[in-house]
């Protein structure tokens, strides 16, 4: 989904923790939450458009979402894993 030479060089805009790719099945149950109306991003707004792919943080807190193979790395639009 991301260009691999384009992933070692991002990072997460609040921490600077490096991103890797999200798994599928993380990517697939955020799906489900959002078709169920489920999650919240970090400014607590409801999602409402699925995700086509994701970047975690180093940590596993929080998930950047990526759309069209855009990633979408501002804090408020993270998704937390927890």
């Amino acid at each position: 989904m991301i260009d691999p030479e384009l992933l070692p060089i991002l990072c997460c805009p609040e921490t600077h923790q490096p991103l890797a790719e999200a798994a599928p099945e993380v990517v697939a149950r955020l799906n489900q939450q959002i078709a169920a109306g489920q999650t919240r991003n970090r400014a607590g707004t409801l999602v409402a458009e699925p995700i086509d792919g994701g970047l975690v943080r180093a940590d596993g807190k929080y998930l950047y979402p990526v759309r069209q193979a855009i990633p979408i790395l501002l804090i408020d639009e993270a998704l937390p894993l927890s």
